[in-house]
């Protein structure tokens, strides 16, 4: 069991890594988009008891917002 917990863990922290490391070259606008998309997807999984359609229909909803965040018009 706790041979688990550590490979969880780890591969927690390996994902964490890589995607930060994958938002370094991109915009301010770029990374609200997938910031508010991840949030949405996570709001969308937990209100419909992790729906598929619900989980994608957040993250659409969440990357619209995130990228419209911080527009000035």
């Amino acid at each position: 069991m706790k041979n688990i917990k550590h490979l969880a863990v780890s591969a927690t922290l390996a994902t964490l890594a890589l995607g930060l490391a994958g938002c370094s070259g991109m915009s301010q606008q770029d990374k609200n988009t997938a910031i508010g998309a991840g949030a949405g997807a996570v709001v969308g999984g937990v209100l419909t008891g992790g729906s598929a359609v619900g989980t994608v229909g957040g993250a659409a909803v969440g990357g619209v917002i995130g990228n419209q965040t911080g527009k000035t018009h």
